[in-house]
């Protein structure tokens, strides 16, 4: 398998998910019918499966785990907390203020996490 294919589909697939999410938070604190179709609600679970899936190649081509890569250990601390803040974000019902701050909670989470991919630090750039 080629490393640098898999990297190149790592990084495609993140972009499009970032700029996914970033584009229904807009339209789910707006309000805007579109978010509750069909195809925003599906899209993402395919570009975050694509997401994942190379992520984890990644993984097993490098022989990388989080014992040996601390830094991955935060990515995926990182993760859980992105996507924690992300469907509070995105749920309906919630106070707007409290769905607005746990969307731009969710995308700092985002940048420090490719800090970490970046820098191989658990700190990202907080380090």
């Amino acid at each position: 398998m080629d490393y640098a294919l898999v990297k190149l589909v790592h990084q495609s697939a993140v972009a499009l998910s970032i700029s996914g999410f970033f584009v229904r938070g807009l339209g789910a604190l707006g309000d805007a019918a579109w978010v509750k179709s069909r195809a925003a609600k599906t899209l993402p679970h395919v570009v975050d499966s694509v997401l994942l899936l190379s992520a984890l190649t990644l993984a097993w081509l490098l022989r990388l785990h989080p014992g040996n890569a601390p830094w991955l250990l935060a990515k995926i601390i990182g993760l859980v907390l992105y996507i924690g803040l992300g469907m509070l974000a995105l749920k309906p019902g919630r106070p707007w203020a409290l769905r607005a701050a746990a969307w731009l909670g969710a995308l700092a989470v985002f940048g420090w996490i490719v800090s970490v991919a970046l820098t191989k630090n658990p700190m990202g750039f907080l380090g």
